[in-house]
């Protein structure tokens, strides 16, 4: 019988109309996965309405059977053998293949690539066998299949192994073996016949079962996405739960964790499980609760590391190789989404280096867009620094699709980590979350306490149209309203912690350290429960992500006062003829986001 406790992902690919359908169907016959009557019932509709039987038929007989012991649709298809039991992915070449095997929610361990005998490599051949390669899968058998088209001759068979195996050695690929088939007649899929003397391998049968089950990916470092945190408050529960599901390594209580791309790290304090006694340990590809000693914040979208392991790397830039799938070209300087683990993050192509036509792996085009079925290798440009590794370190958490109009469009590998304008600033925030000592007080107590939520409020504009006049009123009507509220002009800055670097004529040269020095000072302020307000010339959307590199994003929002604002996203105030009206309207900004409460 098979084994219950072993089951086995295979992706089956191959140019339309080669036979995978066929194959398919003829495994599932042949290992007795039907249904009791179903092949007689299928075969007798094919007499009646006098249509040539095919195997390939009963996938679409099957599709309803859900409550007959199999379980098929347009994707997978559930089967066993003696030795384990296996789902086959359909890879017609559709865009739900790609996104399922980047994305991880069916990782295949092992691959068929069908080959139709009569009409040889073709182009989907190819390129099905790349876009395997690249994600990774390195157990491939290639099933020549229709023999029966061609005669059951070898040369046939031996010319398109020459072929394939020459294909397959330019992108670093050795397929275990190569199998003369014939879905239609049964030919080598359970059992080896005499029409094919000269051939004395494996069937497919066998091939599935001697491809090696992959060993749950422990040995490698820790990694955990965060999909979620989860605060309880119901009979003085004060857990914060960190939710994700770990990629690879594991996990247990007493551990240090750090997160990445902030550097913000703590000890594992408890593991936890809904409604079940809390494990020992969390491994690879299981899902995962836990909580931490000290209380830091934590957004979905990092990534968790352990401490003494070897780091993810981070960037706002990465070279990767990626396969497009869109209709509409992938274009420079047009916005893209990039999905990383569970990041989501606005990317767009910084240069396209090399475009490679996958069905002959023509290489070295220079082009100015990557089209459809394109597999190229590019320079990605993220708005803000992610967390990741490179494929050769941890292919899990190397994956990424492109998302563009709601849709992924396609997907690929993350080669290198590349050098960005703002490494060595997010390098000085991570040593600096390395070594912070926290206070006892978690911030989320001071909120509690204050009845608001601290954040840095931005207020900017050009030079004399009232800056510091807002800030102030805005500082006074919170202060009458009871709140914890502080304006710091960003003079008391330059003239404080920037006197070293403050000399004539030299602002805009030192104006990315002083809105990073400006944003250390706002850390503090805001870790003590402040709503802090500053004042700032003329602020572009690239300045306030240097602020929000060393202040949590969440805790920051931004007010224009003036025309002709820049890039900025903020609040735009036009002017200040009606102050009592703006000051509401900043309120209902604030209480909009949760700043301060509605009474």
């Amino acid at each position: 019988m098979a084994d219950k406790s072993e089951s086995m992902n295979i992706v089956i690919a191959g140019h339309v109309d080669h036979g995978k359908s066929t194959v398919i169907g003829r495994l599932l016959a042949d290992t007795g996965s039907l249904p009791e009557g179903k092949l007689e019932q299928v075969k007798e509709n094919c007499r009646r309405n006098s249509k040539p039987f095919e195997y390939a038929f009963l996938l679409d007989a099957l599709k309803d059977e859900q409550s007959q012991g199999i379980t098929i649709d347009s994707a997978r298809v559930f089967f066993k053998t003696n030795k384990r039991h296996y789902i086959i992915i359909d890879a017609p070449g559709h865009i739900e293949f790609l996104k399922n095997m980047v994305t991880g929610a069916s990782h295949a361990e092992a691959a068929l690539l069908v080959i139709d005998a009569d009409e040889g490599v073709q182009e989907n051949s190819r390129r099905h066998g790349y876009m395997i390669s690249m994600l990774g899968i390195r157990q491939i058998v290639v099933l020549v299949n229709k023999m029966d088209l061609v005669d059951y001759k070898q040369d046939v068979f031996d010319a398109i192994v020459s072929e394939y195996t020459e294909f397959l050695s330019g992108i670093d690929v050795e397929a275990i073996a190569f199998i003369p088939v014939s879905g239609m007649e049964g030919d080598a899929i359970a059992a080896l016949t005499d029409k094919m003397p000269w051939y004395s391998g494996q069937t497919v049968l066998e091939s599935l079962d001697n491809f090696q089950k992959e060993a749950p990916p422990t040995d490698k470092p820790f990694r955990m996405p965060v999909q979620d945190v989860y605060k309880f408050t119901k009979a003085g529960d004060q857990r914060r739960i960190i939710a994700g599901t770990v990629d690879t390594g594991s996990v247990t209580v007493g551990e240090e964790v750090i997160f990445y791309p902030s550097g913000k790290r703590s000890t594992v304090k408890t593991l936890e499980r809904f409604n079940a006694p809390n494990p020992e340990q969390f491994s690879a590809s299981e899902a995962a609760s836990l909580t931490l000693d000290q209380q830091i914040y934590i957004a979905r979208g990092q990534l968790a590391a352990k401490a003494g392991e070897p780091e993810p790397s981070v960037s706002e830039r990465l070279r990767v190789n990626l396969f497009w799938m869109g209709k509409k070209p992938l274009e420079p300087g047009k916005d893209y989404i990039l999905k990383v683990g569970t990041v989501k993050e606005p990317v767009q192509i910084e240069k396209i280096i090399s475009v490679m036509d996958a069905s002959d792996l023509s290489s070295g085009q220079q082009k100015d867009k990557i089209e459809h079925h394109d597999v190229a290798e590019v320079i990605l440009q993220c708005r803000h620094a992610i967390a990741f590794d490179t494929v050769d370190l941890n292919p899990s958490t190397s994956r990424f699709v492109l998302v563009d109009d709601y849709e992924i469009r396609g997907g690929g590998i993350i080669r290198e980590a590349l050098p960005d304008e703002d490494q060595q600033m997010r390098q000085r925030v991570m040593q600096r979350n390395l070594n912070w000592a926290a206070s006892a007080v978690s911030r989320e107590r001071r909120w509690e306490r204050y009845n608001q939520k601290a954040t840095l409020v931005m207020v900017t504009g050009k030079r004399n149209v009232g800056k510091k006049a807002l800030a102030r009123a805005i500082e006074q009507y919170l202060f009458t309203e009871g709140k914890l509220v502080y304006f710091m002009g960003i003079a008391n800055v330059l003239y404080g912690v920037d006197a070293d670097i403050k000399k004539p004529g030299t602002d805009q040269t030192h104006r990315p350290e002083h809105l990073r020095r400006l944003a250390e000072v706002a850390n503090i302020m805001l870790d003590a429960g402040v709503i802090l307000i500053v004042t700032a010339i003329g602020l572009t959307q690239n300045e306030l992500e240097i602020i929000r590199s060393v202040v949590d994003s969440d805790l920051i929002e931004a007010i224009w006062l003036g025309e002709e604002p820049t890039d900025i996203q903020a609040l735009h105030v036009p002017n200040l003829d009606n102050m009592d009206h703006t000051l509401e309207t900043v309120k209902a900004m604030l209480q909009n986001k949760g700043i301060i409460f509605k009474l």
